[in-house]
């Protein structure tokens, strides 16, 4: 260290090498040098990883939600600024789709499915019923190509995502926001924490209308773990890179599937 004049030192040993990080360490103090330590959680997959300070402890967050602080304020802010906008401008629409609804077939207009919101919690999300018949219990099939139970007017409203638009009062009311995880049944949440590795970090944000996932090409069904998979890699991406410019990007993005995707129904 001397000879080539080395003014910062980073230890990057496994944890289960501690007495060698010790003895490095009372070696070390004996120069100038700026020591640092380079936690060993390279095997995680880190979500919002930061260095906190816990009554005088240094902690190294590794799984944390990214709204907290400024962040949180700036997420409920714009999204209650635009839900209240969104469901101004549409609310002539809004009536259009529910006289559709009712006249498609018999039953209520609004579908109130129990989803997992922020921390995992139970809520309940409002869409624009689509089918004749809908699950919500322990077990629910997801929507496929031609399903019989989706009307003829429920699989237009479901292919241009206008079914979803209710969700905006969800918003306003707290339990959702407009950029986010698509919220998955309780059931699936139940299949798939079992099955793919992190699936629950996607809870640590409140579910949206819309998200990264979403504009990446995973709309619609997921009819295999694979597909799953990449939905969650998506979300959790979503969590590492969080930005307003990122929500406003995938708003933009969303507006255009509404009129060109097909691989909803």
């Amino acid at each position: 260290m001397r000879a080539h004049g080395v003014r910062e030192v980073y230890i990057t040993l496994p944890l289960g090498t501690q007495p060698r990080i010790l003895q490095l360490q009372e070696q070390l103090q004996g120069t100038t040098a700026s020591l640092f330590f380079v936690p060993d959680v390279f095997g995680i997959s880190i979500i919002q990883g930061r260095l906190q300070d816990l009554n005088g402890v240094p902690v190294v967050g590794i799984c944390e939600t990214p709204f907290t602080g400024t962040n949180e304020l700036a997420k409920r802010i714009s999204d209650v600024l635009l839900a209240g906008l969104i469901l101004l401008l549409i609310s002539p629409l809004l009536l259009i789709i529910a006289i559709g609804v009712k006249l498609s077939s018999p039953g209520p207009i609004i579908f109130r499915q129990r989803r997992n919101g922020l921390d995992g919690e139970e809520i309940i999300v409002y869409k624009f019923r689509s089918m004749r018949a809908q699950d919500d219990g322990a077990v629910v099939r997801q929507a496929t190509k031609d399903d019989p139970r989706i009307t003829r007017f429920g699989a237009f409203i479901r292919r241009t995502s206008l079914d979803e638009l209710p969700q905006f009062i969800n918003v306003l009311q707290g339990s959702m926001s407009i950029v986010g995880p698509r919220p998955h049944a309780v059931a699936h949440n139940e299949q798939y924490r079992q099955l793919i590795k992190a699936y629950m970090v996607r809870h640590k944000v409140k579910p949206g209308i819309t998200g990264w996932a979403q504009v990446n090409g995973l709309r619609g069904e997921t009819d295999t773990l694979e597909k799953m998979k990449a939905r969650v890699e998506y979300d959790l991406e979503y969590l590492r890179n969080w930005s307003l410019a990122l929500d406003l990007q995938i708003i933009a993005r969303t507006a255009r599937l509404m009129l060109f995707d097909r691989n909803a129904y």
